[in-house]
């Protein structure tokens, strides 16, 4: 199993480019990841999603790239036509105040607009250096969710562990029970008939409330899906989805048993099952 919450965090520092990958994971039912990088950098979003989706079946993932340059090449231009409209103005501005003066070089050039500064950037640069550092931490992030899984997995079998000890406590009181319906049909016909009961009545009877009463079918159900909860657990490192349709079942199975059931020992079994099956369920919340 594999869990789908999870953190890791990684960081590299080199001579032009200082970089961290950050990832979270949380539960969710489908899988929707979430990448956050700096605006430059956007065009290397779509790779990156496409790394994590490789890695996860299911979750709300965030990816956090934070990137910090230290020598990026810088082109740097003048735009001529906005220091003319800047100048224009500041000098209708004097004359209309009666100041013989005229805008400062540096201070047009401290006017928003008027020098335009561009950093030279390449994609493919960017995502040589980001690249490894991902991997990193994807592999840290994986690891962390295998381990959280393997826990949860030890955990959920412990508790089918329970409910099959319950079924098996199901089970060895399911003649008695059989034996209690008949009991209690005969003793309503002698109330009734006294000495003149017809067998082949009370027989007929008998059988239509077993069929009504009796768990035997709702206990071989019970035993099979948990023998496919263990299946699918062994073989499918990602069985969240069906597991949990599997629960379905099972609650089913252990519903009806509780409603057939006249023996107290048979409803203190279904409370434990029960109990251990909400724990089942709570702890597949965690699960892909």
């Amino acid at each position: 199993m594999i869990s789908m919450t999870g953190y890791a965090y990684r960081e590299k520092a080199g001579d032009d480019i200082s970089l961290s990958v950050e990832i979270r994971g949380y539960n969710n039912r489908f899988l929707e990841i979430s990448v956050n990088v700096p605006s430059w950098l956007s065009t290397l979003e779509p790779k990156i999603r496409e790394h994590i989706a490789a890695l996860c079946g299911r979750g709300k993932i965030e990816v956090h790239v934070r990137v910090r340059e230290h020598n990026a090449p810088v082109s740097v231009s003048v735009n001529a036509e906005s220091a003319r409209a800047y100048q224009d103005v500041i000098s209708s501005l004097a004359a209309a105040l009666g100041i013989n003066e005229k805008p400062a070089l540096s201070t047009l050039l401290g006017l928003e607009g008027v020098l335009e500064i561009e950093k030279n950037r390449n994609d493919e640069r960017y995502w040589k250096a980001v690249e490894p550092v991902l991997e990193d931490v994807a592999s840290a992030f994986n690891a962390e969710r295998e381990r959280e899984g393997k826990h949860t997995e030890e955990d959920i079998l412990n508790s089918i562990s329970r409910i099959e000890e319950g079924l098996a406590a199901v089970a060895s009181f399911a003649p008695a029970l059989e034996a209690s319906i008949k009991e209690n049909i005969k003793s309503r016909f002698a109330e009734v008939l006294g000495n003149q009961i017809d067998e082949n009545r009370v027989l007929a009877e008998t059988a239509v409330l077993l069929m009504k009463n009796t768990i035997s079918e709702e206990i071989s159900r019970l035993g099979s899906h948990l023998a496919e909860f263990r299946a699918e657990t062994a073989k499918n490192p990602r069985p969240g989805k069906k597991l949990d349709f599997l629960c379905q079942e099972i609650n089913r199975e252990i519903n009806t048993i509780g409603s057939k059931s006249t023996i107290l020992e048979v409803s203190r079994a279904v409370v434990e099952m029960k109990e251990a099956l909400e724990n089942v369920r709570e702890q597949l919340r965690n699960v892909e």
